[in-house]
């Protein structure tokens, strides 16, 4: 199966053409080691989060925000100062499958160490291949340092946090599958980590894989549902549907990617080769089945074109901009480029608002988002798809427009709130994480005051 792996990598280097070259291999490095460990690097998006936009690849310095605060992405150039090149193979291995730098302190699993634990020995040494030789040096410090608050400062508590949860196991073939789907499990399991996302925590923020890729919150925009469900998930679509989604970020009647997933395909994704692509697809097509009992049929097939210019033809607008309908803010703010009727563009770069996943799930936080930030071009074109309204509506406007969007082109049952408005507004939800580890620090001290009580006591009674 090694073999196997080998040979799909090997295949997709001819797509290499289209990804920068970022340093001049240096001689006698070992080339083909190089270019392969570049394509796995960029199957596990390493330059999203360790890039800045308009900065130097791989120079670190990106905030990434997460429900306990931001976390500040390192310099993984080869730079002997501020980088990792001073790190050997066995040290660049611990931080990439164990999370542990050369200098023994723990990363954070914003870092998705978890994932990549799957990564083969060969694959880790193509990576280090790249790192070290591909990636040029870039000698100097992110100008901010992950500083999240105690007891989460300390990472030494990640060591009791992996203990729990990391599966340090690399990927393991399974004989009774094919070549395909151990390939597109390999990828998705490790390199592409699509449960980091798609997968939902529990309390102490590991992923519960009883609901293996059943959706999630990334603090503003929802991961969806990708199990194998006909209704909640993607098992509905076809593998080549699942496939373009993945290269192009959008699938015709099913939805388009934007925000997190957007950036995946554009930094990803859509350099992965074809048949990298049907891989993961035919694999996700696999996973156990996990539904929203709310979901009571597929979430594309919710909604159909419809107007209400009635109530707006010859009705002056209200004094109070807040006070506007659902239907004159979308005839003011989406009927220009969705068509009155939602059906989209007619050229088909803009989706319709029904049979839309967008507008079809239970949650409507992707729904608030692209109403907030916009949705980004990811066919290599400029400017947006979308263009963000954070400035131009009010939360009371975000609330009164996607009430109406939902009850006209998607599920009437899902409903937008203020309160959710204003919380993806500023950030998404803070987690509550820290205050239970606080809270079980006191526990644990109190525990050991009783314990110590109650030996003393014992002693004096000996005594």
């Amino acid at each position: 199966m090694m073999a196997t792996f080998k040979m799909a990598a090997g295949a997709a280097l001819l797509s290499l053409m289209a990804l920068p070259v970022l340093a001049a291999h240096a001689p006698g490095a070992d080339v083909q080691a190089i270019e392969r460990g570049r394509y796995l690097a960029t199957a596990g998006d390493c330059i999203a989060c360790h890039s800045v936009p308009g900065g130097k690849p791989m120079a670190g310095g990106l905030a990434l925000a997460t429900p306990l605060g931001a976390i500040v992405a390192t310099n993984i150039t080869p730079s002997k100062t501020h980088g990792i090149g001073n790190y050997t193979l066995a040290q660049f291995s611990d931080a990439v499958r164990r999370g542990v730098r050369a200098d023994g302190a723990h990363l954070y699993p914003a870092m998705p160490y978890t994932a990549y634990a799957k990564v083969t020995d060969d694959d880790t040494a193509a990576l280090y291949a790249y790192f070290m030789h591909g990636v040029a040096a870039v000698d100097t410090a992110p100008a901010k340092q992950t500083d999240l608050p105690f007891p989460l400062n300390i990472r030494l508590s990640m060591a009791g946090w992996n203990l729990l949860f990391l599966d340090t196991k690399p990927f393991v073939a399974d004989a009774s599958k094919s070549m395909e789907w151990n390939r597109g499990a390999y990828l998705a399991q490790g390199l592409a980590h699509c449960s980091t996302c798609h997968t939902p925590r529990n309390a102490l923020m590991a992923e519960q894989l009883s609901q293996e890729l059943g959706g999630a919150d990334l603090g503003t925009w929802h991961a969806p549902n990708i199990s194998s469900d006909s209704n909640s998930g993607i098992g509905s679509w076809s593998q080549q549907e699942l496939a373009d989604y993945l290269r192009t970020g959008r699938a015709a009647h099913r939805g388009q990617a934007a925000g997190p997933m957007a950036e995946a395909i554009e930094h990803s994704l859509k350099h992965l080769s074809d048949a990298d692509l049907n891989a993961i697809a035919h694999y996700l097509k696999s996973v156990p089945a996990v539904r929203d009992a709310a979901d009571t049929k597929p979430v594309t097939q919710w909604g159909q074109a419809g107007d209400d210019l009635r109530a707006i033809r010859g009705v002056p607008l209200p004094p109070n901009l807040n006070r506007m309908s659902g239907a004159q803010l979308y005839d003011a703010q989406c009927a220009s480029c969705h068509q009155a009727r939602g059906e989209g563009s007619f050229d088909g770069s803009l989706p319709p608002l029904f049979h839309n996943s967008v507008t079809g799930r239970s949650n409507s936080n992707n729904l608030v988002m692209a109403i907030l930030d916009g949705v980004e071009r990811q066919d290599g074109g400029s400017g947006h798809l979308m263009p963000a309204f954070r400035q131009t509506l009010s939360d009371e406007q975000i609330v009164t427009l996607g009430n109406y969007v939902q009850k006209m082109y998607g599920n009437p049952a899902v409903k937008v709130t203020a309160e959710q408005v204003t919380t993806l507004r500023n950030g998404g939800a803070p987690s509550n994480l820290v205050g239970l580890v606080r809270a079980g620090i006191v526990v644990g001290v109190l525990m050991l005051l009783a314990l110590l009580v109650c030996w003393r006591g014992r002693r004096r009674k000996a005594v």
